[in-house]
């Protein structure tokens, strides 16, 4: 069951899945990492410890056991000599208590990064349960854990069952050298002891590393379907996104519609194409195209003209201009600006006309529209 499991989540986890488990603090971490570190650390301080550590025990002991005949009949002496004792312990082994605990710090997070997640702190009841506790021992990544702890331990205890054999003669010498040298001598020892066996840790952990961010990256595996999911999550609904450009489409064609009235013409094909083109001198670099449509929306641009008293003009190079290269609330472009003064002018001469009661000048008739800028001329 648990194969077919893993068969069907067959696609590498997404960048998404991966944020999502860093946020529930679900990071790639080597058990063996710190370990490694820590003994190294041991090894490296027993070694370079030496004279420098036998004259701070040395110190401490003198605190410890050296005191006069007045302190002996003080009943306050003892606790002072106490802390006395416990400051100097503490000196001598806070810098390796520290660089101990900024190692295990360090360690996970060079393999998975720093990350804090108060989800980690959450009660998870499910772990309370025996039988499910039992399955987790006995299930088969609980038995590789097993059988890894037992190779690490046996690798790790061989070589330091080695390297003990190989300086036993030196250290059955300990016993014909003075004090002094021979503590300084068993430090050496036993830091070449430790040395020995941070070796074996580090390939333990070279291994154990690769292992884990694989291990990581598996167990966050998708299948096609948590893909799909999630792209339709991340990208939205198909049909409401669809839904939404139609309702944005239908709000700007509104905002369309309520701009014809302000227009100062509509220029049409004249059944096709309808745009309407305003102008505000100061206001605007150029005419702008305040609305244009093609079929029935060119009908309702038309009707809203006659009923709001906005010039038609039947042009049909310029409308078709207009319509393919000219965006609404865009400005005409520059190779269109004679073709849309005429029909300005003629907007002009037919509102004074209007306001002289004279009879309505005619509309023109050509307009200098380039032939690359009418689609039907350009696509002869």
């Amino acid at each position: 069951m648990q194969d077919a499991h893993d068969q069907e989540r067959s696609l590498p986890a997404s960048p998404r899945r991966l944020e999502q488990a860093r946020e529930e603090g679900r990071v790639a971490r080597s058990r063996e990492l710190p370990g490694f570190l820590l003994v190294a650390l041991g090894a490296a301080v027993l070694w370079g410890a030496g004279e420098a550590a036998l004259e701070a025990f040395r110190a401490f002991l003198r605190t410890g056991l050296e005191f006069g005949a007045r302190e002996a009949f003080d009943r306050g002496a003892p606790l002072a000599r106490l802390g006395a004792a416990a400051a100097a312990g503490f000196a001598i082994a806070a810098p390796f208590f520290a660089a101990a605990f900024a190692l295990a710090a360090a360690s996970p997070v060079a393999v998975g990064g720093w990350t804090f997640s108060a989800r980690a702190f959450a009660p998870d009841f499910s772990r309370l349960d025996p039988v499910q506790g039992l399955r987790r021992i006995f299930s088969l990544p609980g038995l590789a854990e097993l059988v890894k702890a037992i190779a690490k331990a046996a690798a790790i205890g061989a070589l330091a069952a080695w390297a003990l054999w190989a300086l036993a003669p030196q250290f059955a010498a300990l016993a014909r050298e003075p004090a002094q040298t021979a503590i300084v001598h068993a430090l050496a020892l036993a830091a070449q002891t430790l040395a020995v066996c941070a070796a074996g840790y580090g390939l333990v952990a070279a291994v154990d590393v690769p292992l884990a961010l694989w291990q990581y990256r598996r167990a966050l595996r998708m299948s096609f379907e948590e893909v799909r999911r999630e792209h339709k999550e991340t990208e939205g609904d198909p049909q409401l996104k669809a839904r939404v450009r139609s309702l944005q489409r239908e709000m700007a064609r509104r905002r369309m519609m309520q701009a014809v009235p302000k227009a100062d013409v509509v220029v049409t094909n004249p059944e096709h194409y309808a745009v309407a083109i305003g102008w505000r001198e100061g206001a605007m670099r150029a005419p702008q195209v305040l609305a244009k449509g093609r079929g029935a929306l060119a009908e309702r641009i038309r009707a809203i003209a006659r009923a709001s008293g906005v010039p038609l003009l039947a042009a049909p190079p310029l409308a078709r201009a207009l319509y393919r290269h000219v965006e609404v609330g865009e400005s005409v472009p520059q190779a269109l600006y004679e073709a849309v003064a005429q029909a300005l002018a003629w907007v002009y001469q037919l509102r004074a006309a209007h306001a002289a009661g004279v009879a309505a000048p005619p509309p023109p008739q050509t307009f200098a529209v380039p032939a690359r800028m009418d689609p039907a001329e350009a696509d002869r």
